[in-house]
């Protein structure tokens, strides 16, 4: 049995949490509101390691003071140049360590399209090197989660498809983000019952059209073009026991803030998806 299997103490239903990307690195202040709010667990960036890198406790100490879990620890991207692969890929360890330390055990990893035509090969490659991170950080007691999204190698949902043709199961799950996948041309509520067995996060999030560059636009849930009701009916008749992150980039309003749009989505997740923080 690996370090992070599933076992018979997990939980009966999927656990939330709420992102701090909205708060652009602010993660003190992105504890504590999102802790106001009433959220139980957090999901934070590469800024965390910056701060708390070489001091793990104060992070794990932070958390605690407002009684929020580490649900997932964004790590960065995991890129298929062969000349930064070392460095990356000792990038990615460290940060496993690190989560481990501050008392998280969910390590997300994104990867950056390149400014080229894609091919086969290029999603071989990336898929091996997920594998081969998954299987080091499951020795730390981490379990790695790969976070598909727009320009990434696995943009359209065929691109996926051919990513995770090359990926262990056993050693990386998906993070399966719905707005994401939406934009990506996908059906996300295809996509969950599709990956029922291989989601073990899921980034809740809404996404609408614009008319500047790049033509759509992170928004709370409810906002959007994403049937996240769908989504969440899917991901309860999968019995998904994982995290569901909610997500939210930056506010799309001048007048709104951070803490103010996290109100949204929990209005939103609790009245309207019947979820429990």
């Amino acid at each position: 049995m690996s370090a992070f299997t599933r076992t018979e103490a997990d939980p009966p239903a999927m656990r939330v949490g709420y992102a701090a990307i909205t708060w652009g690195g602010d993660d003190e202040r992105a504890a504590r509101e999102i802790a106001e709010v009433g959220f139980s667990a957090i999901q934070v960036r590469g800024s965390a390691f910056e701060r708390y890198g070489k001091a793990p406790n104060e992070l794990k100490d932070l958390l605690a003071r407002h009684k929020l879990t580490f649900a997932v620890l964004s790590s960065g991207n995991l890129g298929i140049d062969p000349a930064k692969e070392a460095s990356e890929l000792a990038m990615h360890i460290e940060h496993a360590k690190f989560l481990r330390a501050a008392g998280g055990r969910t390590l997300q990893i994104i990867d950056e399209r390149p400014k080229r035509a894609l091919v086969a090969a290029d999603y071989a490659r990336l898929g091996r090197l997920l594998t081969a991170v998954g299987r080091r950080t499951a020795e730390l007691g981490v379990e790695t989660v790969y976070h598909h999204h727009m320009n990434s190698i696995s943009e359209k949902p065929q691109e996926l498809d051919a990513v995770l043709e090359t990926v262990d199961p056993k050693a990386v799950g998906i993070l399966f983000d719905i707005a994401h996948y939406q934009q990506g041309c996908g059906d996300p509520v295809a996509a969950i019952r599709k990956y029922r067995d291989r989601i073990k996060v899921v980034h809740l999030k809404d996404v609408r059209a614009i008319d500047k560059a790049p033509g759509y636009e992170w928004v709370e849930l409810g906002r959007g073009r994403v049937d996240v009701k769908g989504c969440v009916t899917a991901l309860k008749e999968i019995g998904f026991k994982g995290w569901a992150i909610i997500e939210l980039d930056k506010v799309p309003d001048t007048d709104g803030s951070p803490k103010a749009s996290a109100l949204l989505n929990k209005q939103y997740a609790t009245q309207q998806l019947g979820l429990t923080l």
